[in-house]
């Protein structure tokens, strides 16, 4: 087996639909415990899967209880769509979560692409491109309110008056940035201007094709492209060997960090994992 780079970093996902906060507090210390070195939640207000009704808690707010209840792991919603909240009311709950778990946190973003949901709930849910378009303009709102006092900014769908928010993140000059992103023609662009982390699930082919070409992306936009991190995803209910060689795959693709579903299976998948996959990938 080919030894991936020793800077390669595992995210458990703790998937909160249908889960009490107890539940998903029981997860997020397992994750801290086996030696994750992230976690996830993801930023809805309705299951997506099973009962299409069932509970299904806040992102920002539970991820504000699980800082205040974990010690070392970061944590995050991946990906928070920038049509639920105004960045600059997003900006302001994720400063308070990175002060919360003392700079752990990622922030995760996103165009948003679930309409059911936000047509239940009377969110606006605008075309592919203004979508895009909200994210980038969303993404310098936040920046500029984290980094910046009487920050300006005239945009065509937010806009900065004089703005200074306090306090400032205790990660400077801010959390990473990571954006989950597929589309060639409007995202990966917006990926290579704005990401410090660039998240997709695919195969380990499409995973090669899409890097390389942000990787150009990403010159064109007068940027490193290494200083852009790869982030892809495993699941856990194929054989070992199977997940074994995704990982490997995906670690010579130059992907860095590796978000793991939960598995049907459960908590025994995700012990076994830590202790017999895990360690496979990491050097003394």
């Amino acid at each position: 087996m080919t030894t991936p780079p020793p800077s390669i970093a595992f995210a458990l996902d703790l998937a909160q639909h249908q889960l009490t906060w107890e539940s998903l507090l029981h997860r997020a210390r397992l994750g801290e415990e086996l030696g994750f070195d992230a976690l996830w939640v993801f930023d809805h207000f309705k299951p997506l899967s099973g009962d299409p009704d069932g509970p299904c808690l806040e992102a920002y707010t539970l991820l504000a209880g699980i800082a205040a209840s974990t010690q070392r792991i970061r944590i995050g919603a991946l990906v928070t769509g920038m049509t639920y909240r105004h960045p600059s009311v997003l900006a302001a709950e994720a400063v308070t979560v990175d002060h919360i778990s003392g700079g752990r946190l990622n922030l995760g973003l996103g165009a948003a692409w679930f309409e059911g949901e936000h047509r239940q709930l009377g969110i606006d849910f605008p075309s592919t491109g203004e979508r895009a378009r909200r994210l980038e303009e969303g993404i310098v709102v936040i920046r500029k309110l984290m980094t910046e006092d009487g920050s300006e900014f005239p945009g065509r769908h937010y806009r900065l008056d004089g703005a200074t928010y306090r306090p400032r993140p205790v990660q400077a000059p801010h959390p990473p940035i990571w954006i989950g992103a597929s589309g060639e023609k409007l995202m990966l662009p917006i990926v290579a201007r704005q990401a410090d982390v660039w998240h997709h699930s695919g195969s380990v082919d499409e995973m090669v094709r899409k890097s390389r070409l942000l990787d150009h992306l990403a010159v064109q936009a007068g940027r490193d492209p290494a200083s852009i991190g790869r982030a892809g995803s495993v699941g856990l209910s194929q054989p070992w060997d199977a997940v074994r060689f995704r990982i490997e795959g995906l670690a010579e693709a130059g992907i860095t960090h590796i978000n793991v579903d939960w598995p049907t299976e459960g908590e025994e998948r995700v012990r076994e994992f830590a202790a017999t996959v895990i360690p496979d990938f990491r050097t003394a």
